[in-house]
């Protein structure tokens, strides 16, 4: 397997739901079943849907030819009430055998400054063990270290919001930078979303509309490629600077590593950081990361 193969496999979560696409129900689920024939359905990871429109999800999965209903993982955005969801989720993978819930994304909704170990505990007890669950952390939460540490205590996973469709919802790099070290530092992984819809750092369009505005975004390969660099050993500032770094130049792919400047990354290395660091990363578009890849010549 080449060090791109290790990168891409089941890489991107599909969040066609969420802005800037917000799709259509029916939309979305069929965009996810073309994307699981594709040739590119090795990096396809689960569909996105919150929980509270699993009725939506079974009404449009239901018109899917039978052939397409089957593969079918999800990750579902929990509600306030965890042991509310709990029943839900357990129903729907008693009813599907070709469509399985098997992650649960949460978050905590105080600030970052009142958040408590015991609200981790809480939101992720009811959780049968079966289920992965990513809690959604500010990156800016001043307690990061204590809160990772519960989350690695409780065997679940941390989520870092990495963008959205205004300027201010993306953090500076030194937040990212400091998001991995940590995660590392407790032994935590972690998955990304939003904004992560090009391969590199730099200024895009942040929606979809006609005359959006742009913003400086984060690249998928410099999250990712960071997180490899911190895996593997690298300084802080090493990390800081991949992240901040838009130039295509500087990353290179051959099939036994992935490079930045200096830094090389094997096969085996990008398979251990995204077992133990950095799992997946969701975005509403499937095809643009890919697009990006393959302007790059890496796919």
């Amino acid at each position: 397997m080449s060090a791109a193969s290790s990168l891409l496999g089941s890489l991107i979560d599909y969040a066609g739901l969420f802005p800037p696409a917000q799709l259509a129900m029916p939309d979305a689920v069929r965009a996810h079943a073309a994307h699981l024939a594709g040739p590119h359905r090795a990096a396809l990871g689960r569909f996105v849907v919150p929980l509270v429109r699993l009725a939506e999800f079974d009404a449009a999965f239901a018109l899917l030819p039978p052939a397409e209903q089957q593969g079918w993982q999800l990750s579902v955005l929990a509600g306030p009430d965890p042991l509310a969801d709990v029943p839900s989720i357990l129903v729907f993978n008693s009813r599907h055998a070709g469509a399985r819930i098997v992650s649960v994304e949460t978050k905590i909704s105080a600030p970052a400054a009142s958040t408590a170990p015991a609200d981790i505990a809480r939101l992720v007890a009811p959780f049968p063990s079966s289920l992965e669950v990513w809690i959604e952390i500010p990156p800016t939460a001043p307690d990061l270290s204590a809160l990772l540490d519960v989350v690695r205590a409780t065997g679940r996973g941390a989520k870092l919001r990495t963008g959205g469709t205004t300027p201010d919802a993306f953090p500076p790099p030194a937040d990212v930078a400091r998001f991995l070290r940590e995660c590392h530092r407790a032994g935590v992984a972690m998955k990304a979303t939003a904004g992560l819809h090009h391969p590199l750092r730099g200024d895009y369009r942040l929606t979809y509309a006609p005359g959006s505005a742009t913003g400086k975004m984060f690249g998928f390969l410099n999250v990712f490629l960071a997180a490899a660099l911190v895996h593997t050993g690298g300084s802080d500032a090493d990390a800081l600077a991949l992240l901040d770094d838009g130039d295509a130049s500087h990353f290179t792919a051959t099939p036994d590593a992935l490079a930045w400047r200096s830094h090389r990354f094997t096969a085996a290395q990008i398979d251990a950081t995204r077992a133990a660091l950095c799992r997946s990363f969701g975005s509403c578009s499937f095809t643009e990361p890919l697009d990006g890849l393959q302007e790059l010549r890496w796919i």
